[in-house]
């Protein structure tokens, strides 16, 4: 009996991943489709515009501790790398466009950042849970997904981004 539980619950969690997928997910490896990214001044874009460089995208909420506390160093890695080496966006799963505007002032973020008003993202992307911060090639293919909150301007995350985009950055 003990041995059939036990196995029952390593398949469950082996399957785990599969199990909480969002709809319509992209997962590591796959091909994220293009979509429009909306602005909060009525703006907008292709996703395929950003292609040509790495790209990093951040997956944050207003009220979200974590998000906000790893905001800082995003910026500041933005405001390092951003346009160079690689692109920086973040989108926020916020109901509330204005809560997130406010954050985004408060908290003086610079990097561009788009609404995810409809859960497109949130579900390509896997966001079920946040912050999610996604490595993207130059050609829109996701190289890695890490969840929770980073220092992303840290030694260790430098090495970590050079690493899957293949720079080197100091």
């Amino acid at each position: 009996m003990k041995a059939s539980v036990i196995i029952i619950c390593a398949l469950l969690v082996s399957y785990a991943p599969n199990l909480a997928a969002t709809p319509g997910e992209v997962p590591e490896g796959g091909q994220l489709r293009d979509a429009v990214l909306y602005g909060f001044a009525g703006d907008f874009r292709r996703l395929s515009e950003l292609y040509g460089k790495p790209l990093i995208i951040n997956v944050w909420a207003s009220w979200c501790g974590p998000c906000r506390a790893e905001m800082g160093s995003l910026d500041r890695l933005a405001k390092k790398y951003d346009g160079k080496q690689f692109n920086i966006i973040g989108i926020t799963t916020d109901d509330d466009a204005d809560a997130a505007l406010r954050f985004m002032l408060q908290a003086d973020v610079h990097f561009a950042n788009y609404h995810d008003h409809q859960l497109l993202w949130e579900n390509m992307l896997g966001a079920d849970r946040i912050p999610l911060t996604l490595l993207i090639d130059k050609q829109g293919r996701v190289l890695k997904k890490i969840h929770g909150s980073h220092e992303w301007d840290s030694p260790e995350a430098l090495q970590l981004i050079g690493n899957e985009f293949g720079l080197k950055l100091k």
